[in-house]
């Protein structure tokens, strides 16, 4: 029999214990996992201890995780065979003579990677390490250059295939491919955004982002040799997305064609090797590795403390506010968005998901403003859409966002991290909007899956 406590000492132990031992720079999924056997051990019995497998077993056998694996590998492929350099090379030769061009190019070559990769951390390194040296010879503005690639860069963790869908999809039960269907406008509403925002600042200030030198400027006829190059890889996207939104396929089995045409559009650019094989097989090995993990550890310490009623104790603490359902996604918002200061998306999507979507089906958000609301059998499918982009916010918050140390990891020394920080404020603001955009007008996210679900 373990020590009696009550659950609000409770709380303050496992999360305080695990904010110290995180601050001391120890492995999220070790950390996590190996609190959840001291304080299971210290606090629980014999029957808390059934949590163990019954808990990560089903993990292990789920059949959407597989799809995860499948899709870094096609992320990776592609990757190798240049086509991330080709894409960005081709975006901008496009609209390079536009005032904000090369920013404007980097958002859309950001956005359709984001549909090649689904994971920011590539992106937002191979994106800094390409189109931030090429801004900089043309004299961009840090904020214009570095904040387009950081704002870029995090449409990844949105737009499908998303791993961070699959895995909300697994932990709140929902379907990854209504997921996938309903994050997409919200993505392009996003993107929209960040490319409206550099086009105006540019246009009202050109110095900002000058256009491409006329010498540099390629003909129409260069325009489409640019083009078919990547007629291939721009298909293979198109093909994977369009047989999982039209009902052809599971993800996990377009993930599969996706990695079979990744290998396809690899040999067709002459990149096709066994060391790009192994080198590609080893990333998918380790960002899988992490993921399950974490996943594993995160489960585990998130199981036991809803177990000892955890679940009803930040249930009751968050309705006693008496903020009212739009209050409490609203309090629900800024949580996550300090948590993504501090932990990875993983490790966040483990730790408040299973506490916050059974909170967010016992509230009824019936609109705003006399605005259409959200029915309660699409109110888990539209929180899940509404967490992902407030994710992509947790990425871009000073001064611990992720995004931020990735682009510095590869910045050129003259792009200080005082810089770095200034670029990401604005499209945070935006990031900002478009969550509005979500939450106050349901049907930018619902739209979509109704339309294809019915």
């Amino acid at each position: 029999m373990g020590i009696e406590i009550s659950i609000g000492l409770l709380t303050i132990l496992m999360f305080g214990s695990l904010a110290l031992l995180l601050m001391a720079g120890l492995p999220l999924a070790f950390v996590t996992g190996g609190l959840a056997v001291i304080f299971l051990f210290l606090f629980g019995d014999v029957h808390t201890l059934n949590i163990l497998p019954s808990r990560i077993f089903p993990l292990m056998t789920d059949y959407q995780l597989s799809a995860i694996p499948l899709f870094i590998f096609m992320a990776s492929m592609l990757e190798r065979a240049g086509l991330i350099e080709e894409l960005f090379d081709m975006v901008y030769k496009l609209l390079g003579s536009l005032r904000g061009g090369l920013a404007t190019s980097t958002i859309i070559a950001s956005t359709i990677l984001a549909a090649m990769c689904g994971v920011i951390g590539a992106t937002e390194v191979t994106m800094g390490m390409i189109a931030l040296p090429a801004m900089i010879k043309r004299h961009y503005h840090p904020t214009i250059a570095c904040g387009s690639i950081l704002a870029g860069g995090t449409l990844g963790i949105l737009i499908p295939p998303s791993i961070l869908a699959i895995l909300f999809a697994v932990i709140a039960q929902q379907s990854v491919g209504e997921l996938f269907i309903g994050a997409v406008v919200p993505g392009l509403i996003l993107a929209g955004l960040y490319i409206l925002y550099v086009s105006i600042r540019t246009g009202l200030n050109p110095s900002l982002g000058p256009p491409l030198p006329l010498e540099e400027r390629v003909s129409t006829r260069e325009k489409f040799r640019l083009l078919g190059n990547m007629a291939a890889p721009l298909i293979l996207v198109t093909l994977v997305l369009g047989i999982i939104f039209a009902g052809i396929a599971t993800p996990v089995e377009a993930a599969g064609v996706g990695t079979f045409g990744a290998v396809v559009v690899s040999a067709m650019h002459r990149k096709l090797s066994w060391e790009n094989i192994r080198s590609a097989a080893l990333t998918t090995l380790r960002v899988t590795g992490m993921v399950l993990w974490i996943i594993f550890g995160a489960t585990l310490f998130v199981g036991f403390y809803v177990l000892q009623g955890g679940q009803q104790y930040v249930n009751e603490m968050i309705v006693a506010t008496n903020l009212g359902p739009y209050g409490i996604l609203a309090l629900m918002m800024i949580i996550l968005v300090v948590l993504g200061m501090f932990l990875d998306w993983v490790g966040i999507l483990l730790l408040a998901v299973p506490i916050f979507v059974p909170l967010m089906k016992t509230l009824s958000f019936d609109g705003v403003f006399g605005l259409p609301g959200v029915a309660p059998d699409e109110l888990a499918l539209w929180f899940g859409v509404v967490y992902m982009i407030n994710m992509q916010m947790s990425f871009l918050s000073p001064p611990f966002g992720y995004a931020l140390f990735y682009l510095k990891s590869v910045a050129p020394p003259e792009v200080t991290m005082g810089q770095i920080y200034r670029s990401s404020i604005p499209f945070l603001g935006l990031q900002i909007v478009g969550l509005t955009i979500a939450i106050v007008f349901p049907d930018t996210v619902l739209w979509l899956p109704r339309l294809v679900y019915g």
